[in-house]
Parts: structure tokens; sequence; C-alpha cells
């Protein structure tokens, strides 16, 4: 799979079927849908598009932008919609100047000059173009005049598996684990470099790497542990983690720590990817340090037997 940047140099094929959206997560329900995509082009000989803008629009055009929290990075993106077989990806820059465009201003100059689109795959509530004029009853009404097919992806194709970026984002944010994974297909990840922590974990025998996630708009699950894997360097370990302020010892800033099952290694630096197995509970303040001893120990024997 291509990413295209600038689209301006793309070179269309012959025969595209394309689809559009931000596809944030790349859901069960996402999926199914570019599956489709991909088996259209192959039926007709053609090339497989999904048309995507960066950064997303709702952080351009949105005031409330910095409490938008998304389930992927555009690199984690690009990966699983590679994994699923997609030719390209065409990478639109979203911006005030671009989100003026009109509906047939779009249809034309993206969709029919710039992608070369024969069949369109769009979602029975998608809408596009500036105002969001655009729609699937607008494309009907100007089908003649555009020539390309199009294909409505129904309320029931999407509801069916009830799926939504927004039911795994509240799962996520309320320690449902096991519910966003389902929706996802695969376990929810982050990705972080390991940075300096306060040693406290290793003077209670519980030692952590420290996670630091650049992309500050990436979600995090809800503060409590969680068993989890971790990619450390082409290895999975299983371990633990937890999300939080550390109210036993006074913390003031959330982070991000992994204790790490029979593993003693120095990562400082390195970069790691956390899978969420289970949440194990939330975020709890203990009267002592040795209460909070006894709690990791019992985390440990839960997720033990969780990843075992």
């Amino acid at each position: 799979m291509r990413v295209i940047d600038h689209i301006e140099a793309f070179e269309k094929p012959n025969y595209s079927v394309v689809t559009i959206g931000t596809f944030d997560g790349v859901h069960i329900g996402h999926q199914a849908i570019l599956k489709r995509l991909v088996a259209d082009a192959k039926a007709n000989n053609g090339k497989s598009i999904l048309i995507t803008f960066w950064p997303h629009p709702r952080f351009i055009l949105n005031k409330d932008a910095d409490k938008l929290k998304l389930l992927s990075t555009f690199d984690e993106k690009v990966k699983l919609i590679a994994d699923l077989g997609v030719d390209y990806i065409l990478k639109i820059a979203f911006t005030p100047e671009f989100s003026n465009l009109s509906a047939d201003q779009f249809v034309k100059e993206i969709l029919i000059n710039r992608a070369g689109t024969k069949h369109l795959f769009i979602g029975y509530d998608h809408h596009f173009g500036n105002n969001r004029e655009g729609n699937i009853e607008f494309l009907h009404e100007h089908a003649d005049e555009y020539g390309f097919q199009v294909n409505e992806i129904s309320r029931q194709e999407i509801d069916h598996v009830g799926v939504s970026s927004t039911k795994i984002r509240d799962a996520l944010e309320t320690g449902e684990i096991h519910l966003a994974n389902s929706l996802l297909g695969r376990n929810y990840s982050i990705t972080g470099n390991v940075v300096d922590g306060n040693k406290k974990g290793r003077s209670i025998g519980f030692p952590t790497a420290n996670l630091e996630v650049p992309e500050k708009y990436k979600l995090l699950p809800s503060d409590g542990a969680y068993a989890i894997r971790a990619s450390v360097e082409g290895r999975m370990v299983n371990g633990m983690l937890n999300i939080g302020f550390k109210p036993t010892v006074n913390g003031t800033n959330r982070s991000i720590e992994a204790h790490l099952f029979n593993f003693d290694e120095d990562i400082y630096g390195k970069e790691i990817t956390v899978e969420f197995i289970r949440s194990l509970r939330k975020e709890m303040k203990f009267a002592s340090i040795d209460d909070l001893k006894v709690q990791l120990a019992r985390d440990k024997e839960a997720a033990l037997k969780i990843l075992k």
C-alpha cells in the first residue's frame, strides 16, 4: 500500500474504487467496508483508494478541539488499513481553506480529477463539502453529471455490528477494555517512550517502565490497573499497568506505569507498545505503602491468570 501525501502528484488509476472518511480506530465496521472496497477493486481489475484527512477535521473546525481524543494515530491507522489490502491512502491536508470547498468542487476536484473515481462507497450519513452540504442524496441527484457508480453503505450495514468509534471511546473511558477490544477486533494499544520516573515502584518490589505517549490526542483508558502485553524490541512480555495520579504517594501528574513480569532490562529511551487485555480495578488510594504492596501482589496474581 502507498500513502500519497500530495494528491496533486497522484497518477489516477484507470478504475478507482473509493471511500471517504477518518476511519478512526479502523474497527470491525470499518474493516467490513474496506474489505468490500478491496474486493470490488480486484473484481474490476482496479485499485482501492481510501481518501482521508489529516489533521482530523474536528481539530481544525471545533473550538474544543483539545478535548478530542482519537483511537489511532495516523501511523497506526495506516498500518491497520494496509493489513486489509487497500492499495492507496490519499492523505488530504485538512485546512480552513480546504473546508470551504463546496460539495460540487470536492467531487469534481478530488473524486473525479484527482482520484479517478469509478465506484464510490459512502455511508448513508456521510457529509462532505462546505457546511456539510454533500451527502448520498446529493450524489444520486448528480449521478449522470459525475459519471461514477455510488454504493450506499446503509444504516443496517453499519449498525448491525453495533459498533462505532464513539462507542469504543466510551468503553475505554469507563475501563471496559473487553468491550472495546471486541468492537475493534484486536487489543487496544498505545505506543510510548520509556522515560525516567521517581523509582518508587522499584523501592517496593514492583519496578515500572514509565511511558510517555508523544501524541497528546491519543485516547488513554480510564484511570486504573490493567493486565497487558507489551512489545519490547520485538518481544512480547506480559505485565500489568497503572494509569492515574498515584494518590497513595500523593502524585500530582497523570502517569502511565507498566510493570513487566520476569523482566529486568534497561529500556530507558526505548519505544514500547502496550496492548490492553483486561481491566483489573479502578485506581485506589491506600492507607499505607504496605497496603499498596499487598494490592499490587493481588493485581499481579489476577493478571497472570488472565494472561495465562
